[in-house]
């Protein structure tokens, strides 16, 4: 993939192809850089022009000033796809990447042709409650990250990924992930029940690999019965990241998913 950046953003991101008719835009999850989608990069790049970055403090975007924050991600990657003269995108996201393909859709609609969200949450409709069923594990987490990334990553891997392989290439990136970035991640909470859900005129497939925390999968069914329309998938011998654990699957699962909303 070629590597750019665009004037007043600190993200980096990354293209490969621009022959295709359709485009598809990757968020990754937290701790992690546009490389967990490795897989899906390599298997897609001749059927679609793919677009990935990296989060704001994650990979190659730390380039900051004074006021970047993760909550102007949409903006940015409205200037991207602007640059690069991108009209209607395939958007997925996992996890942390789920919650800014959610925002970017709810910021720019008309430019979203489908969404795809797994092991995320509906942002326009969280209960808070549950986010505090799980404060404390995540405070436990935050503490190992100050004392030692390599502590953190470590515990991380096995939270965000079910097979061996997956734990490894997740701790490989996570393990690189600068302690400093976490102040990037404090807006997040902006995006949360700001927007009320529309009517959507693009399809929406959301999802959560089996072995994920139960809390995920509770959240799915909550978001399915708030929005009928929208299609499911559970992924079988899969945790978190489920696009790392069952790659072939994923894979396969996305594509049918855009050929047949076309």
């Amino acid at each position: 993939m070629e590597q750019y950046k665009i004037d007043n953003s600190p993200i980096t991101y990354y293209i490969s192809g621009r022959k295709c008719d359709e485009w598809v835009l990757f968020f990754h999850a937290a701790f992690v850089d546009h490389r967990m989608f490795r897989t899906q990069i390599e298997y897609f790049s001749n059927k679609y022009n793919i677009l990935a970055v990296d989060t704001i403090g994650h990979g190659k975007s730390t380039d900051t000033k004074k006021g970047d924050s993760i909550d102007k991600m949409s903006a940015w990657i409205y200037d991207i796809m602007k640059t690069e003269k991108i009209g209607k995108i395939h958007i997925v996201g996992v996890s942390l990447g789920a919650v800014l393909a959610q925002d970017f859709a709810n910021h720019y609609p008309d430019m979203v042709k489908s969404l795809a969200c797994f092991g995320g949450y509906d942002i326009n409709n969280f209960d808070m409650k549950m986010q505090k069923e799980n404060s404390a594990s995540q405070a436990l987490m935050m503490l190992k990250a100050l004392f030692s990334i390599k502590w953190f990553a470590k515990s991380n891997k096995k939270i965000s990924a079910f097979t061996l392989q997956a734990q490894n290439d997740f701790y490989d990136m996570n393990v690189q992930f600068p302690k400093k970035s976490f102040m990037y991640l404090a807006s997040l909470n902006s995006m949360v029940n700001k927007y009320q859900t529309e009517q959507r005129e693009y399809p929406l497939l959301i999802g959560c690999g089996k072995f994920d925390i139960p809390m995920e999968l509770e959240i799915i069914k909550m978001w399915k019965d708030r929005e009928p329309q929208c299609k499911v998938v559970l992924f079988e011998n899969a945790g978190h990241c489920v696009n790392m654990d069952t790659s072939q699957i994923f894979n396969t699962t996305m594509e049918k998913f855009w050929t047949d909303e076309n």
